[in-house]
């Protein structure tokens, strides 16, 4: 199950989206509301916030996630349950809150408002809560027997076990057979073996690692093997000498046409392979001599 959450200024709205009878919204927890729609859960809302001027994003929305699979299991009673023990771990019981299931789709999920001001007219403190928020989905999916968010990931990870086998053969065959000399080359060698090597920069053009492709998956390197992070692939890749000074001089280096930017610890990783390769093959120059 996934959580999330954020604290939102436009109340109304979001509260008439939470139960849109479009998308089949039914209520299944309350707490110390009265109201029928949305316009009356608002303006109880509006009651107890007018008590604080100075919190302007004074309602915090939350969505609860179950995965498709134990989506279609639950029954009402078990929602309220979920949303219940989601409000504990949060710390929120005793403010207004209001939750609606959403069964438009087959992904089920739940929406949740819960009034930031509570009684007292404090605002609860809202730093982190989308971490939080996911934290506390995974506790109560913990305890109630559903899929966490881990799980999730690890299934998908297990999913493709085979695909990161594969390109991991791959990577150790261009590293190490063909000793591509840039990254240039080891994009190259790698697309000739049918792996896409996708780099990612930002906006900044700062090149932040590599992604791969291969068979209809896109993997980051850390998730295809811990050895195929960019660092590590730099570690293994033979950069001239000339080239990695240059690297290291100004933190950016050539990839496919371009110039970007990297961090100057990778910079400083290219050089230092680059020095050690310079080394090994001043020593063998030495022994022929």
């Amino acid at each position: 199950m996934i959580g999330l959450g954020k604290s939102i200024s436009h109340t109304g709205a979001s509260m008439g989206y939470g139960w849109d009878q479009e998308k089949d919204a039914k209520v299944v927890y309350r707490e110390h509301l009265s109201g029928d729609n949305p316009m009356e859960i608002t303006q109880e809302f509006k009651v107890i916030q007018s008590q604080n001027h100075k919190c302007k994003k004074n309602t915090l929305s939350f969505v609860l996630s179950p995965t498709i699979e134990d989506g279609r299991k639950l029954k009402d009673k078990e929602l309220k349950e979920i949303t219940e023990r989601f409000v504990k771990e949060m710390k929120l019981q005793e403010r207004q809150a209001i939750a609606f299931v959403h069964r438009d789709k087959n992904h089920l999920h739940i929406h949740l408002y819960v009034n930031r001001i509570g009684f007292d007219g404090k605002a609860y403190k809202d730093n982190y809560v989308g971490k939080r928020s996911q934290q506390a989905a995974e506790k109560v999916a913990q305890k109630m027997g559903l899929t966490t968010v881990r799980e999730v990931q690890q299934q998908k990870l297990d999913r493709v076990k085979d695909v990161r086998a594969k390109i991991k053969q791959i990577h150790e065959k261009v590293i190490t057979e063909l000793r591509a000399k840039d990254f240039d080359q080891y994009i190259k060698y790698m697309k000739q073996r049918d792996v896409a090597v996708i780099p990612s920069i930002d906006k900044s053009n700062r090149l932040q690692g590599f992604r791969f492709e291969f068979k209809g998956h896109n993997l980051k390197g850390s998730d295809v093997h811990r050895s195929m992070s960019m660092g590590r692939i730099a570690e293994r890749i033979g950069f001239d000498k000339s080239v990695a000074q240059k690297i290291t001089k100004e933190n950016t280096l050539g990839l496919l046409g371009k110039t970007v930017a990297i961090s100057p610890n990778l910079a400083v990783t290219i050089a230092r392979k680059a020095i050690q390769l310079a080394v090994k093959k001043s020593i063998g120059l030495g022994m022929e001599i």
